[in-house]
């Protein structure tokens, strides 16, 4: 298929997760033999920080002003079979009324935030980058959150047709690979500054790291504001590019996993960052959420903390081979059911299943 994205953006992960989901979703869509023609608004922060400038699977089309490109996403949109817009997307809402105007067989939006949008939907009925209007003219609606969300979009939001494409990792880049000490830690920490997730690190790392003056932290993450106060034991890395991720996760004896409000509201809402730490076979401490035994089962791949105490238990008691256990657990688990390579089935799987419906073809693959 050829494939048309809009996404906020593959070339640069810096402050953002979409980044490298495009780029594990592509990567294997590509390896697939599909074709993907990607766009992007460039925005002077990822200009700044881009640290993926061409990626080998698809081919970019970065641009500066909307009007300027729209004849070139015309052409690309005459040859497509798939079109996507993602959350997000700076021209998200002049991009789908292009999509949904075009010619494209199967028209999909991805939303990799949509707790957030579904929020803004209900109480303001519209987002900055779709509209409630558009909802009904889709094919497919991708949501990064499953459960009773599905439902709901179906029902509520007229949308015709919901599926969950949750995230995903690429084994190639996130594996278990021998510690680095640059990186060594007892406990680390990665992702950038959001206010409601900064009581909960808070509460599972800097409270233990006061308590555990003996132990070493790490945080790595861009964002932070200077009224946060580390304690001694906790260093810092402002940004930390995703070549060097999976030596992080290798490194920590375990590592935290928080989850944004929103999400947390939302349940089975997985972040990246946890398939990507346990795809390492990182021992991953996390808050807990609705629908996250359905992704690992607590105790036995991942550890779900209520409080410090908790977690000082944890530093404290459980020796090195049994958070291996734990770690490698996870990793079964996540190369079974979240690698890129199940993602870009699903995806096939949900285009062809939408192309089903618009024919009236009972012959679908599932």
């Amino acid at each position: 298929m050829i494939i048309i994205m809009f996404g906020l953006s593959i070339t640069s992960s810096w402050g953002n997760g979409h980044a490298t989901t495009f780029r594990a979703l592509c990567s294997s869509l590509h390896r697939r033999g599909h074709r993907i023609v990607f766009f992007e608004r460039n925005v002077e922060w990822y200009e700044n920080n881009r640290d993926l400038p061409g990626p080998p699977y698809c081919e970019v089309k970065l641009y500066d002003d909307w009007k300027e490109v729209l004849p070139a996403v015309r052409e690309h949109l005459s040859d497509a079979d798939v079109a996507m817009v993602g959350s997000y997307f700076p021209d998200g809402i002049l991009a789908l009324d292009e999509v949904l105007a075009s010619n494209v067989p199967v028209k999909t939006f991805y939303d990799i935030d949509t707790p957030i949008t579904l929020t803004r939907l209900r109480e303001q009925g519209n987002t900055d980058y779709v509209l409630r209007r558009q909802l009904a003219d889709l094919d497919i609606y991708f949501t990064f959150t499953g459960g009773p969300v599905i439902a709901e979009l179906e029902s509520d939001f007229c949308v015709p047709f919901a599926v969950p494409l949750y995230c995903s990792v690429d084994p190639e880049r996130h594996r278990e690979l021998p510690p680095n000490p640059d990186f060594a830690c007892d406990l680390s920490y990665m992702g950038t500054y959001a206010a409601d997730r900064q009581p909960k690190i808070e509460e599972f790392l800097c409270a233990p790291a006061q308590n555990l003056t003996e132990r070493s932290f790490l945080v790595a993450g861009p964002q932070y504001p200077g009224s946060v106060k580390w304690p001694a034991n906790v260093r810092r890395i402002m940004h930390l590019e995703p070549r060097f991720h999976a030596e992080l996760y290798c490194s920590s004896r375990m590592t935290l996993n928080v989850t944004r409000r929103d999400m947390v509201m939302a349940g089975y809402s997985p972040s990246v960052r946890l398939f990507e730490a346990a795809a390492c076979a990182a021992t991953i401490v996390s808050d807990n959420w609705p629908g996250l035994d359905t992704f690992f089962a607590p105790g036995e791949e991942i550890l779900l903390p209520l409080d410090r105490a908790d977690v000082i238990r944890y530093l404290s008691g459980y020796d090195d081979s049994e958070l291996r256990r734990i770690g490698r657990a996870a990793r079964e688990r996540v190369l079974a059911a979240h690698s890129n390579r199940e993602r870009a089935s699903e995806f096939e799987q949900a285009v062809e299943i939408a192309q089903a419906k618009k024919t009236g073809s009972s012959t679908v693959a599932v």
